[in-house]
């Protein structure tokens, strides 16, 4: 193997979105220490979190009908039945949901929980409260998706969070994705719910890691030993 792949498949790529500001970062650091030398080396940590808070790792998406899985790398926060917001028109009744947030350390690129099509995206003006409350669903900035495919609707919404002040949607109305594609990205701390028909038993628990495109969230169907869930990259 060369240099240049080994190189290459140690470090892990970064997202377009985060190009801006990996030059901003660099050469506000390049400016400082031209002034103070101690400014440049702190500056130098700084861009180095940036270029690792936009890294858009590949991801290994489990293939098996039925699997909803993680929209975003974080800690599961909240579980249980909730009204999908007004603006995604799913209706007044609850749905289960699951909520992920994601501190500044976590990868903030979101995925699609399921393969389907793009049927509704709804962006709503809001607060910037602390994301891992239950409040911040109702009040805080966000962009929801509605998914749908022959076997089911589910509602994905990106809350922006205390220190978010930017949510990226990749997807339009129309569009076909499949579990894994990458749908959005939300730039400094942020939480994504996740809204799955009442009645579905989530396969994960409060305080739990998970893992954007490879955690699952639940399995519409009835698990079967003899139905291995196998994995594509």
């Amino acid at each position: 193997m060369s240099l240049a792949d080994t190189i290459s498949k140690t470090l892990t790529p970064i997202h377009r979105e985060g190009y801006p500001f990996i030059a901003i970062a660099a050469v506000s650091t390049l400016i400082l220490g031209y002034f103070f030398d101690p400014l440049f080396w702190i500056g130098l940590i700084l861009t180095a979190w940036v270029c690792y808070f936009f890294r858009d790792p590949a991801r290994v998406t489990p293939v098996k009908d039925g699997l909803i899985v993680s929209p975003a790398d974080g800690t599961v926060c909240l579980i249980g039945p909730a009204v999908p917001p007004k603006e995604l028109d799913m209706g007044e009744e609850q749905m289960m949901r699951v909520c992920i947030f994601m501190n500044v350390f976590n990868c903030h690129v979101n995925r699609a929980p399921m393969k389907g099509r793009v049927t509704r995206v709804a962006y709503k003006a809001g607060k910037f409260l602390n994301a891992e409350l239950d409040k911040a669903s109702e009040h805080n900035e966000r962009n929801g998706i509605i998914i749908e495919n022959d076997e089911t609707r589910i509602g994905v919404v990106q809350i922006a969070g205390l220190v978010a002040r930017r949510i990226v949607c990749f997807v339009k109305e129309g569009e076909t994705i499949s579990a894994g594609d990458r749908f959005g990205l939300i730039r400094f701390g942020s939480r994504l719910d996740v809204y799955m028909p009442l009645g579905t038993k989530p396969a994960v628990a409060l305080g739990q890691t998970m893992i954007a495109g490879e955690s699952i969230l639940a399995d519409l169907k009835a698990t079967d030993a003899s139905d291995p869930v196998t994995r594509v990259s």
